[in-house]
């Protein structure tokens, strides 16, 4: 076990100078872009999937904060907000990129998903239902406050110090370093208990069903599901296609929000069904075509 720890420290060490570069450069396009979104969404109602998708593949789940904002408003349809979701797969991205012969992968995985986004976007908006609602006039301070907070809960409004340009970086850094740390420990630690030949199979690699455990996983709001996914995936215990349906499902701090600010309980759980089975079936005919 000491062994075990630190392989594991040293292996998650490594990443944090690629982790630190990638966060620096998304905050600033959190910050430069983030108040586009809102205009862009509501000026292109027909293009808004589209317009979701394409800002969903900015890692962190800012952008799926501002889309559930948008939606609670009725400013954006079923489907954008869908878009936005299922394109969004919040610390993934910048773990996969600290490695960096993992570009190629990085450019597959956000193809798909963009695929799926726009596909499943539009799919929706043609139920009864999703189509935009009139908009909600009076907005309450804490509703107007969620699509203006980035995914450590920072502002993206306003004006900043440089030294704040630094600090929200390192610090999410810092924090996706100890997901990534705890991560690699456990599978480190179930791989010496079972081989690596045999992680696959605990974690019912085979499995047409593990799309859909990987989905669930997906759904908890927190860094740490989708480091976790990643992390299983490059261990060679996720297959592609529940990959894919985990970082689906992966919207971080926008499932929060909408149940939060969205009063239509069952508008709410409406949403996260469509959710899950989207990218359930998107992961399992992954998983069918890759075998």
């Amino acid at each position: 076990m000491h062994d075990l720890f630190w392989v594991a420290l040293a292996d998650s060490a490594a990443m944090i100078p690629f982790l630190l570069a990638i966060y620096c450069l998304v905050e600033f396009f959190e910050r430069r872009f983030g108040k586009s979104l809102e205009g862009r969404l509501q000026k292109a109602p027909k293009a808004g999937v589209v317009i979701g998708a394409v800002f969903g593949c900015v890692p962190q789940c800012g952008f799926s904060v501002v889309a559930s904002a948008l939606y609670t408003r009725r400013l954006i349809s079923t489907g954008t907000l869908l878009a936005v979701f299922l394109e969004t797969s919040d610390e993934a991205i910048p773990v996969f990129l600290a490695q960096p012969d993992k570009g190629g992968l990085v450019m597959m995985l956000l193809i798909t998903k963009l695929i799926i986004g726009i596909i499943g976007g539009y799919a929706v908006d043609l139920l009864p239902g999703s189509r935009r609602k009139p908009p909600i006039q009076i907005i309450s301070l804490p509703m107007a406050e969620s699509a203006e907070r980035g995914c450590c809960q920072h502002h993206l409004s306003g004006k900043i110090s440089k030294w704040q340009l630094l600090t929200h970086p390192l610090i999410h850094t810092l924090k996706v370093f100890v997901f990534i740390f705890a991560t690699t420990l456990g599978l480190n630690y179930l791989i010496s208990l079972v081989g690596e030949a045999n992680l696959g199979n605990v974690l019912l690699r085979q499995s047409i069903f593990q799309p859909f455990l990987a989905a669930l996983v997906g759904l908890i709001p927190n860094c740490a599901a989708s480091v976790a996914i990643a992390e299983a995936f490059l261990k060679g215990g996720l297959g592609y296609g529940s990959t894919i349906a985990g970082l689906s499902c992966s919207a971080g701090l926008g499932l929060l929000v909408l149940f939060k600010e969205n009063h239509d309980r069952v508008d709410t759980i409406r949403i996260l069904f469509l959710l899950v089975t989207i990218s359930t079936l998107a992961g399992m005919a992954i998983q069918l075509l890759t075998v």
